[in-house]
């Protein structure tokens, strides 16, 4: 432990901003800066605090380019569409990334060097015919992040924001985590040669999402607290040693989790959706979402915004009871509980972020029980597609947009599929069994469960026994 520590304060007194990161740091100062989105203090890159929190008032930032105001520096947005476009064909690895083909529009890295990908981004936009047949919806898509490289959408995020740790010199780099985000950064992580420390939440985690970490060669450490207990001893942390955080309050991680939007937008020919589903965890989603369709309308890019909705579990609805209470002025820590574990949260960092993105898209939160989200994933993985249980939650809150009139038949809606149906086996194989859902729990919709589950049958080794169930199956 001693030597851990002895080593990272060599690195800060050692200088680890070598003269071409100061450079970088310099010239990016030029192409972007952060505002705070509370008093909107404005400040640069080497101005940001360990935590990335304002000093005079907490808040988050938010990266902006002011060069974008000048109309004469406006991107062109006919020649950018052409341009993306163009970079799929490209054998450079940074042309083949699905969020740095977009560089155009997140101009956060000086150097191209320091990027570092695995080729993230560029997920598939898969039509829902099933649901939405079953909700009188003439048309309904999924987004699948989960299609990302660690199986997550936090792969968009971690490729810009550790890219922008190499710029600058770090070589640890850290997060709190329910799953999702340790495997990303740990890849990431061991792509660009660079440490990793993770916390977790003892016991609280899917066994998938932890050998991922495991495997990547994170330092992994379950503390025995909560998702928000061990964001609060990671923010101490980086404040003691120089470690560059990688949670969701860093501002870098935004801009690579919005270029989703843009493939949206590509992917349906440079038009958008009537409506965006999101699911809400530590509510970066959202935020991060909200800002690519608003950036691409004020190019000039698309020529609308679609509502951005999110849907949280009902035993971590922290963001819904604020907008049900106070119409989202204040937000109250709830004490998470649900088995959607990637978004067991109970108080999000990015919540006033994703409340602007509510207003200004003139979106809707909604909560969805544990049944609602287990029965939706099995929903969606009769499509043939498949989801981890927390993106389930678009699905089942969209069932209640539409039984509330907030979304019509004729409208386009995507969801946002979050992460992949293998980040947690054991979920689906209890939901199969009928082993997930406690009796009062899954009563209330226990037809459409019993017509969705698939358990394994156990029968003899013979051709008759096979063909007596498929007689009966097909019966």
């Amino acid at each position: 432990m001693r030597r851990f520590y002895t080593t990272l304060f060599e690195v800060r007194q050692g200088h680890f901003f070598a003269a071409n990161a100061t450079l970088a740091i310099s010239m990016e100062s030029q192409l972007h800066q952060l505002r705070c989105i509370g008093c909107a203090t404005v400040i640069v890159q080497r101005d940001l605090k360990e935590n990335f929190r304002c000093l005079g008032c907490g808040e988050l930032y938010e990266v902006e380019y002011p060069s974008w105001n000048a109309p004469s520096r406006r991107p062109n947005a006919s020649a950018l569409r052409w341009l993306w476009q163009e970079r799929r064909s490209s054998t450079s690895p940074v042309d083949r990334s699905g969020v740095w083909r977009f560089r155009d529009l997140l101009p956060i890295v000086a150097d191209e060097r320091n990027i570092v990908t695995l080729s993230e981004g560029n997920t598939p936009l898969y039509e829902l015919p099933r649901s939405a047949e079953a909700l009188g919806l003439d048309r309904l898509l999924a987004k699948h992040q989960g299609m990302n490289p660690t199986g997550s959408f936090k792969d968009t995020g971690m490729t810009a924001a550790l890219s922008v740790a190499k710029e600058m010199g770090y070589r640890w780099v850290a997060c709190a985590s329910t799953g999702n985000t340790s495997a990303a950064l740990a890849a990431y992580a061991a792509r660009a040669r660079m440490q990793s420390l993770v916390l977790i939440p003892e016991g609280k985690i899917a066994w998938g999402k932890l050998s991922q970490a495991m495997d990547y060669g994170a330092l992994t450490l379950q503390l025995r607290t909560d998702f928000d207990g061990c964001v609060q001893v990671l923010s101490e942390v980086v404040r003691k040693a120089p470690v560059y955080l990688l949670n969701s309050v860093n501002p870098y991680r935004l801009e690579g989790q919005k270029t989703p939007a843009f493939e949206i937008a590509e992917q349906m020919d440079w038009s958008v959706p009537d409506h965006v589903i999101v699911p809400g965890g530590n509510l970066a989603n959202c935020s991060a979402l909200g800002k690519g369709f608003l950036e691409m309308k004020s190019l000039g890019i698309t020529d609308k915004l679609p509502r951005i909705s999110v849907i949280q579990a009902s035993g971590a609805n922290p963001l819904y009871r604020s907008m049900m209470a106070n119409g989202g002025e204040h937000l109250e820590p709830v004490e998470a509980n649900t088995r959607a574990s990637a978004i067991r949260i109970g108080n999000p960092a990015s919540w006033r972020k994703a409340v602007r993105i509510l207003r200004e898209t003139g979106g809707w939160c909604e909560e969805v029980n544990e049944a609602e989200i287990a029965l939706a994933k099995a929903e969606i993985g009769a499509e043939g597609i498949g989801c981890e249980p927390a993106s389930a939650v678009t699905l089942a809150g969209l069932k209640k947009l539409v039984q509330k009139r907030r979304v019509a038949s004729s409208e386009t809606t995507v969801l946002l599929l979050t992460g992949h149906t293998l980040k947690d086996s054991d979920y689906t194989i209890a939901y199969h069994r009928g082993e997930l859902l406690r009796e009062e729990e899954a009563a209330p919709l226990k037809p459409e469960i019993e017509l969705t589950r698939r358990n394994t049958i156990e029968i003899d080794a013979s051709v008759e026994e096979v063909l007596r169930v498929l007689e009966r199956v097909s019966a």
